[in-house]
Formats: C-alpha cells, structure tokens, sequence
C-alpha cells in the first residue's frame, strides 16, 4: 500500500540528512496494547526501511522492511520542500503506525534538543550504553503515537 502523509521543511531535512549520515540506522517504538512493539530502522540513502525488530531477529538479512518512506528532496533548494511517500505492508501496519513511525524519525533526528538525538548516536556509535527505555520516555514526553494506545476504561462507580 502506498501513502503520502506529510511533507518535512527543506531546511528540518537538511539537518536529518547530516545526522543521517552519520547515524543510518536506530530503534523505534510503537506503542502496543501490551507495552511496545520495537522497529529497526535503517537509512539506504533517501530510502528510510522499516522492519520489526523480532523479524530482524529470527530472519537477519532476509527480513523484509514493512514499511519503506521515500523522501524526494528535489524541490528542497526551489520551493523549500521535500516530498515524502511510504509504501506500507497493511498486513503489519495500519496508516496511524505508520504516521507513528514517520512522526519518530522527526522526533529524533530533526530535534534541537541535543540530549534527544544522543539516543540516536548512542545507538549508532556506543551499542553497549544503548538503554531501549530512553526511546520509549522520549516518545511519552512527546506524545508521539499516543492515539495508538488502548484508552484506560474509568473506574467502576461500584468499586
């Protein structure tokens, strides 16, 4: 399936492409009924791969990417745009995790907030340090992906 969903400024892809390069690839969280499903994310040039991280896990380089965006910076220097689509597999992903998903590569690597893209880096250049649970806080602050989480029923007026 594909989709266009948003459009990132010129000038936020710019800084995403010189954090890109040096850090391709990272760990993205999307909520679940029961806590967090994780994707590996990984950069091959303008193409952004989307894979679950158990998928990653059981299949290696076989692993197929569920979701792909596509980012076309030609009219960044122009019209101070770059044009994103994604093809999505809908048999894994629904069209808000995949806004989800989209929402997180801005989050962290177009943020001013310099203790935001260290997860980035440290994921990239210091695995060992890498603490999943600084993913799940940023994307809680922020409140990335919160329509995705089940809505906790009201208390019994009984109880």
């Amino acid at each position: 399936m594909s989709l266009s969903f948003f459009l990132p400024k010129g000038n936020t892809f710019d800084l995403m492409w010189k954090r890109i390069q040096n850090c391709p690839s990272f760990l993205y969280a999307l909520p679940r009924k029961e806590g967090y499903e994780f994707f590996m994310g990984q950069w091959s040039g303008a193409e952004l791969h989307f894979t679950s991280l158990i998928n990653v896990q059981t299949q290696g380089e076989a692993a197929r990417s569920q979701l792909i965006l596509y980012h076309y910076p030609e009219l960044r220097e122009e019209k101070g745009i770059v044009l994103m689509t994604a093809e999505m597999d809908s048999q894994f992903l629904s069209v808000p995790e995949a806004q989800c998903l989209a929402s997180q590569v801005q989050l962290f690597y177009a943020t001013d907030r310099q203790e935001v893209y260290q997860v980035v880096e440290t994921f990239n250049h210091r695995p060992a340090e890498f603490k999943y649970m600084s993913v799940i806080t940023e994307i809680e602050q922020s409140r990335v992906g919160e329509e995705l989480k089940p809505q906790q029923e009201p208390p019994s007026p009984l109880a």
